[in-house]
């Protein structure tokens, strides 16, 4: 490759990931202050139902996606990719700047969820139509047999866009008071999105049109029904189904234990800080993201299938005895507590006429240096503790961990060893993919199986195993913690199998 187109790809790739970065940024500050909103936009009268209600909403913008897929990829194969994923940029943009103005549970009730779920809704459309649109793009624009290294740059933005969440929430909480933060500082990162947004915009309006697809269009080689064309053709049907059963499917729940199942079962189960949860994440990412480079490089010596199916595997055979790890690290009952340094203060918090509060906080230190501050709260009507649902006393306790240096690391590398499985399955996908599909009706046939095994079996996971965990909880079952964990390792296993099986070498050169 000339010097001169070079840089004519890498400026591709610069445009191309500043959206998708953006993009990814969005959706997924949305999931990393899953925590404080469900205190803020669902009733507080039962803290784990809100929490699993805010992981539903967040799960509801990846059921949607493939119908962005759907009718954005349409859009993109008949009128170009350019044009396509900006007005998906701009759809994303808005809807998360709004997310951070509307009003909390308490000023207007149920209107408040209603709201929040109707723009997670419109973000699942706009991302369903702007992956496929920015892999399209680069690939068409890369060199023949370099596809996996071009395409893979993409591949980091997922990433990339959650670590800067990451990263935006930490800085606006290191400003701002505990109460401010809580108080109206979280909107703070929804709201920067729009300026982020608009940089994304001045940069994506100068791009010029994809060549190959330009070339297409030219000779009047487009798709007049890109829907028809890819899932009406059968030939065409099987590679979409072999996408997605046989590849997205297990990458989808892999990339999500790996960073978002990773991030609430740190926050939730371990119940550690969640400044430290999202500072050693951070970490995790920054030194796993340039796997995705070198696994996409390396895809295009030795194949994506042997690359994707050994993430897979790894990450089957080995995420319960990481979980189980990692719970023990920070488990107190392998601990010692410096009891003299035990201490309770008692308070009281007036509701409202008849209603009140009684509150008590300890904090106990254990040799290691961990710290954990326990808030017991009772709550009182009339003088007498209310009860729950199930007729107990209604008691909510919330335990928050500080940790120490050595556990902080040892997490660190377990959830990095995650990344890593997280680069080998989604670092080769979109040149994977991008090579499955011809010119004329590529956007909406790859964008399709890759939003359903991402969007649906992936976008799931938070919600459906969470539940799992929490059922298994509070059923006694012993290991409780790793139940969740079934679901991920279920479906990869399914893929994993459908892979091998199905997936043949030749899909990496069938439309190079």
């Amino acid at each position: 490759m000339s010097q001169t187109s070079k840089k004519g790809i890498w400026k591709v790739i610069s445009a191309s990931s500043m959206g998708t970065m953006i993009e990814w940024y969005d959706f997924y500050i949305f999931g990393s202050l899953a925590v404080v909103l469900s205190t803020k936009f669902f009733p507080t009268d039962n803290p784990t139902a809100a929490f699993l209600s805010t992981l539903a909403t967040f799960a509801a913008g990846f059921v949607v996606r493939p119908f962005g897929a759907l009718f954005f990829g349409r859009l993109g194969d008949l009128i170009g990719r350019k044009y396509t994923f900006m007005v998906t940029l701009m759809l994303m943009g808005g809807a998360t700047f709004v997310i951070g103005c509307i009003p909390s549970y308490e000023t207007i009730g149920f209107a408040a969820p209603v709201l929040v779920l109707i723009l997670r809704l419109l973000q699942g459309l706009a991302l369903g139509g702007e992956y496929g649109g920015a892999a399209t793009y680069v690939a068409e624009h890369a060199p023949k047999g370099e596809k996996g290294y071009w395409t893979s740059w993409i591949q980091t933005t997922a990433t990339v866009g959650l670590f800067i969440s990451l990263m935006v929430i930490l800085i606006t909480k290191s400003l701002l008071s505990k109460e401010a933060f809580d108080e109206w500082g979280w909107r703070v990162p929804f709201w920067v999105s729009i300026l982020m947004v608009y940089v994304s915009y001045l940069i994506r309006k100068n791009m010029d049109e994809s060549p190959v697809f330009a070339k297409a269009k030219a000779e009047g080689k487009t798709a007049t029904n890109p829907l028809k064309e890819s899932f009406g053709n059968k030939y065409n049907l099987k590679f979409v189904l072999l996408a997605l059963f046989g590849a997205t499917m297990g990458q989808g729940v892999v990339w999500y234990t790996g960073q978002f199942y990773a991030m609430n079962f740190l926050k939730t189960v371990q119940n550690i800080d969640s400044s430290q949860v999202d500072m050693l994440l951070g970490i995790a990412l920054i030194l796993g993201t340039p796997f995705f480079v070198v696994f996409g490089w390396l895809s295009d010596k030795i194949g994506r299938k042997s690359i994707m199916m050994t993430g897979m595997l790894l990450a089957i055979l080995l995420y319960r005895p990481i979980y189980r790890a990692m719970y023990n690290s920070t488990d107190l009952a392998n601990k010692v507590e410096i009891v003299e340094q035990t201490k309770v203060v008692p308070s009281l918090k007036e509701i409202d006429a008849g209603k009140l509060d009684s509150i008590y906080t300890t904090t106990k230190i254990y040799t290691d240096g961990t710290a954990v501050e326990e808030i017991k709260t009772l709550h009182f009507q009339n003088g007498k503790i209310m009860l729950d649902d199930r007729g107990k006393d209604k008691i909510e306790t919330k335990v928050t961990k500080t940790i120490n240096s050595s556990d902080k690391w040892f997490l660190v590398f377990m959830v990095f060893i995650q990344v890593i499985f997280v680069t080998m399955v989604y670092g080769p996908i979109a040149a994977f993919l991008v090579e499955m599909f011809p010119v004329k009706i590529r956007y909406t046939s790859m964008s399709l199986p890759y939003h359903v095994g991402n969007g649906i079996f992936g976008g799931l996971l938070p919600a459906i195993s969470t539940y799992f965990v929490t059922s298994a909880k509070d059923n006694g079952t012993p290991e409780y913690y790793l139940e969740g964990l079934w679901y991920p390792i279920g479906i990869a296993a399914l893929c994993f199998v459908i892979g091998m099986i199905y997936i043949d070498r030749k899909i990496n050169t069938l439309h190079d």
